[in-house]
């Protein structure tokens, strides 16, 4: 099977995994093998191929990326156990104020939500959200929207969460996440004033039951943050709680500067093996393991980790179904086709990872499952698409972050806990959080391109 026919073929693959997972229900694992498998027969493929291309795509991935997921999870856990993850917002309040209570919750969550899954860092902070509505008179929907909108976006864009560090790896990049760190960061400027002036908006046109909520009432205040902070036992400090995320990131920097300059010796050599991105984030994981013990939660490492592993294997095995349906895709002679039809594809550069992102989105509702799966049709396609260069790649992967974010509504997780935990109805809901997904991500693409033209 050649050209038109090819392209019908895939097509059909695609709306037959999106019904899958959407409407049948079926596992995206499952959903996207059995996608992978039907799109190899139909494509002509050898029989006797069809194995080994199957093989090789579902090792690459445990190959590059397995062991660098689960320590960014496994950190990302023991910032949230140890409540360093609350000590990280404290040094966010301190720096912003509590003056601009809207900006101090969105920045404070982009900062947690780099380790920490962004379901987890809204139940996380939402005590300190409900906190801020009494000690300040600030409109409750403006501070859960703008929490939820700092802890979306770096959620989609900078490692070590685990969707921004698969993303990389599948595309060809994973040595250098430091790179997708700080585009990452730089383009996460655009959706958060986005964000930021969306909530502002949007609470002067709806109310929650939090509203009721009077300010100045200290007592409460107190009240709640102490128990909040209680129920974490000792807190660590700021120092120690940055840690287990900054080290990496100079150790990867010292890697980078190694390269660079093609350090030679035993210290080039050794800077570029703690500079690598597995061995850099080791080294964070254990400063995190230390903050178990400083803490006194030692006794909690096998558990914590238990809790990583179990929810790493879905996004490792939806990762490794991704990276076989991209080699199925490469190995169907859909390439040549595609290649003659370059310029088109130029002309679209990282809008088409982002359009396709936002379709998985959209239909499935699972930013990881979209940030995964599109990554791995991507892989065969950049060429074609103009995006080469480390830079441009970089780009894809967070063009993938942002159509992840387009949007949530009531089939993802997070729409739920940020109505509930928020105290928005489904209909405000709607108004509130999705809008503002819709905003977050077309001004996240916007800037991407923006960049775009000039890399």
């Amino acid at each position: 099977m050649t050209g038109i026919a090819l392209i019908i073929a895939f097509v059909v693959a695609v709306a037959l995994m999106l019904l899958m997972i959407s409407r049948w229900k079926v596992h995206p694992f499952l959903a996207i093998m059995v996608t992978a498998l039907l799109l190899a027969l139909v494509a002509g493929i050898p029989l006797n191929e069809v194995p080994k291309v199957i093989g090789d795509g579902f090792a690459s991935t445990f190959t590059s990326i397995g062991i660098v997921i689960i320590l960014g999870a496994l950190i990302g856990v023991i910032l949230e156990k140890t409540g360093a993850a609350l000590t990280l917002a404290d040094v966010v309040i301190r720096l912003v104020g509590e003056r601009r209570p809207g900006l101090a919750l969105e920045l404070m969550g982009w900062v947690v939500s780099i380790p920490v899954f962004c379901d987890s860092g809204f139940v996380i902070l939402n005590p300190i959200r409900k906190a801020l509505v009494k000690r300040t008179g600030a409109s409750s929907v403006m501070l859960t929207t703008c929490l939820a909108c700092g802890l979306y976006i770096s959620h989609v864009f900078i490692p070590p969460t685990p969707g921004p560090i698969a993303a990389a790896q599948t595309l060809g990049i994973g040595n250098n996440l430091l790179l997708v760190m700080g585009l990452g960061a730089a383009v996460s400027v655009f959706p958060l004033v986005a964000g930021y002036a969306y909530a502002r908006y949007v609470s002067r046109k709806i109310t929650n039951d939090d509203t009721t909520e009077q300010a100045g009432d200290e007592a409460a205040v107190a009240e709640t943050y102490e128990a909040l902070k209680a129920s974490k036992g000792a807190l660590p400090g700021a120092v120690a709680a940055l840690s287990p995320l900054v080290v990496p990131i100079l150790l990867m920097s010292l890697g980078s500067v190694a390269k660079m300059l093609h350090w030679e010796g035993f210290g080039g050599d050794l800077c570029l093996f703690l500079g690598n991105p597995m061995i850099a984030l080791a080294v964070g994981a254990l400063l995190a393991i230390g903050l178990l013990k400083t803490t006194g939660k030692a006794r909690e490492l096998f558990g914590i980790t238990d809790d990583t592993l179990r929810a790493v294997g879905p996004i490792l095995f939806v990762t490794a179904a991704g990276s076989v349906l991209g080699r199925v895709i490469a190995a169907s002679g859909l390439m040549e086709y595609i290649t003659s039809t370059a310029p088109v594809l130029k002309m679209l550069g990282v809008l088409f990872p982002f359009v396709v992102a936002a379709i998985f989105k959209t239909a499935q509702g699972s930013s990881t499952v979209a940030i995964t799966t599109t990554a791995g049709l991507m892989v065969p396609l950049l060429p074609a698409l103009g995006l080469v260069t480390p830079v441009q790649v970089t780009l894809a992967v967070l063009a993938i972050g942002a159509g992840a974010m387009t949007v949530s509504h009531a089939n993802d997780s997070y729409f739920w806990v940020v109505t509930r935990f928020g105290g928005l109805t489904v209909d405000n809901g709607y108004r509130a959080h999705t809008l503002m997904t819709l905003v977050i991500g077309l001004a996240s693409i916007l800037g991407i391109f923006l960049i775009s033209l000039f890399a």
